[in-house]
């Protein structure tokens, strides 16, 4: 293996590891709002479902990652291009509190790379890009449907019986639906780093497709997700739990189970999704079933602002991040 490989390897879990705990507030951030869990103990519950996830998925989003770019346009410094401008794009969206995708800033980060070194669009295979994009907008329309739809048969089910208990009954529905997600989670954004070390490893001659990819790769994406969402999200946290809807127990199951939904079925279509998207859709909806104004819009829109502009930026930074790298390593 090349020292060139090696590094990509790492960039890559270190990715992974920001990624979890980037996105650790998408799989806490309802159940801690709520009260259900404590902080400590719901990032304990989060990550150990991110890595149980590494036995249940298969590898069908990483391949649909891997062949972002045309095979003939993939080269180590494209892919390490790629994953330092997402790192970069990740901390800066973590530091200023913006709950953007990282699914989204590496897939826009590994076109941007592999658009700067062919020198044409062409190098980007627009037949995998457009579903992620679509996805944008359909991702968190369905966990905002979803988590009405959930919320409005559990409150007529639940209408003539004691709010006391009614609370008891979610807190305890809520662990499920939480560790649901945080499965979802774990099985949707490890995969892509598992896709970008594999599209590596291809343009290196080690592998002939994703499906071979060595067993430590896998297991090793899964443990740095893992890992990084133990670290938590906390500036996101207050943003997911709290600015955009407040949240109960009988809520927070209601978005959770949306979102786990969206992500399973996005998993079996083999579609990339931002979890963040997934997540802020069903909490959206929740709100929703109480009135309209109940959704802080004027929060919920700077979300989306950030959402729309993860792919350009990211792939903005990657042509960066390549030409320095041309300059210095060519």
């Amino acid at each position: 293996m090349s020292e060139a490989l090696i590094v990509i390897i790492v960039l890559a879990l270190i990715f992974d590891f920001i990624n979890g705990f980037h996105d650790a507030a998408n799989s806490i951030a309802t159940v801690v709002s709520t009260k259900v869990l404590s902080p400590l103990t719901a990032v304990l519950w989060a990550a150990s479902f991110n890595f149980l996830a590494y036995w249940i998925f298969h590898l069908k989003i990483a391949d649909t990652v891997a062949k972002t770019v045309r095979p003939q346009d993939i080269t180590l410094m494209v892919v390490a291009s790629g994953l330092v401008a997402a790192i970069i794009w990740n901390l800066l969206t973590w530091w200023w509190g913006i709950p953007s995708s990282s699914s989204h800033t590496l897939i826009g980060g590994f076109a941007g790379a592999g658009v700067a070194n062919a020198g044409s669009l062409q190098a980007v295979h627009f037949s995998t890009i457009m579903p992620v994009i679509y996805f944008i907008v359909l991702a968190p329309i369905m966990g905002m449907v979803l988590s009405y739809i959930i919320s409005v048969i559990a409150i007529n089910i639940c209408k003539k019986t004691n709010p006391s208990k009614v609370d008891r009954i979610f807190r305890r529905l809520q662990l499920l639906s939480s560790a649901a997600y945080s499965l979802g989670h774990g099985g949707n954004d490890a995969q892509k780093v598992i896709g970008i070390v594999g599209a590596a490893m291809l343009s290196h001659g080690m592998i002939t497709d994703i499906e071979h990819i060595p067993e430590w790769v896998p297991l090793s994406c899964y443990t740095a997700i893992a890992f990084g969402t133990l670290f938590g999200g906390w500036r996101i946290v207050k943003t997911m739990g709290q600015k955009v809807t407040k949240l109960t127990p009988f809520e927070g199951f209601s978005a959770e189970t949306a979102g786990a939904l969206t992500l399973f079925a996005t998993q079996h279509f083999k579609i990339p999704v931002s979890t963040t998207h997934t997540i802020t859709g069903s909490i959206v909806g929740v709100g929703m079933t109480k009135r309209i104004s109940a959704v802080r819009w004027g929060v919920t829109i700077k979300l989306i602002w950030a959402w729309v502009l993860t792919i350009p930026i990211s792939a903005a930074l990657a042509v960066i991040v390549f030409k320095i790298a041309q300059r210095f390593f060519a």
